[in-house]
Formats: C-alpha cells, structure tokens, sequence
C-alpha cells in the first residue's frame, strides 16, 4: 500500500502595520503618557505642600528656641537668618543649615514680626508661584494658618 503525500505550499504573506495603524498607536501612548502626567505633577504637587508644612513647623520650632535663649524674637531686618551661619554658631540649639531656608520650590521662606492675629510672628512660603494669594499648588503657606496661637 503506497501513501502518497502531497506537500502543499502554504505561503505566508507577512503584513507590516500601516501608517494609519501606526499613528492609531502612537495616538493611544500620547493619551495614556498625558494622563499618568497629569495624575503625577497633582502629587508632586501635593508632596511640595506637605514639605513645605513641614519645614515650616520646622522654623517654628527653631524661632521659638531662639527667643528662649536670646529672650527676644528675631528682628525683621535678619529675619530667619538669625538662625543659620554665620548669625549662630552650628552649635546653637536653634541653628538650621541654609537650605532649610529654603521651600520646596527654591524660594526662602519669608519671616514676618509681628505676625497676624496675635501671633508674635509668622513664616511664610507662597507656594508654587511665588506670588501672594492663589489656589491649588499656588496657595500660600503660613506659620499662623498652620496651629493656633502662639503665645507671646
């Protein structure tokens, strides 16, 4: 009994993509990158904030320390920089480094004496724009806004 076996030649025809599916492509990568951005700067944003709250608290602390020792609050025309070298010495209690001087967003936080509503001061940073008042990651961030009042 013979079998015969017949060898057929399938041929395969390889189909590149066409611009058109290649755009559509590019098109779909475009909207997701945006989005996951979008989503991303809104939480760096947010982080800057909370950064910024902390090195304020921060400040706080240290400008509440020198008027401990020193038994005075730090003048307007020094400011926070009282509180750093070469205005204290990096043993003092109350002493920062420089750059926590320094925002999130690459400005000094400003020093106000007498503060408002009662406070004896008041540390400032304005945020993402750098400009009083705003909104969202442009919204100031003030020492008085952040706890009651201090004690003076």
């Amino acid at each position: 009994m013979r079998v015969h076996v017949v060898h057929r030649h399938i041929t395969q025809t390889r189909r590149g993509m066409t611009l058109v599916e290649v755009l559509a492509v590019v098109v779909i990568l475009g909207l997701i990158a945006t989005t996951l951005l979008v989503g991303f700067s809104g939480a760096f944003g947010k982080a800057k904030h909370e950064l910024a709250k902390s090195g304020i608290g921060m400040l706080v602390g240290k400008v509440e320390t020198y008027r401990i020792e020193k038994s005075d609050w730090p003048s307007n025309e020094l400011g926070l920089a009282v509180l750093s070298a070469p205005h204290a010495a990096p043993t003092a209690s109350y002493f920062v480094t420089a750059d926590q001087l320094v925002d999130p967003w690459g400005r000094g936080y400003l020093y106000v004496m007498p503060g408002p509503e009662g406070h004896p001061f008041e540390i400032l940073s304005y945020g993402a724009d750098g400009q009083p008042g705003g909104e969202g990651e442009n919204t100031d961030l003030s020492s008085a806004g952040l706890r009651g009042k201090t004690d003076q």
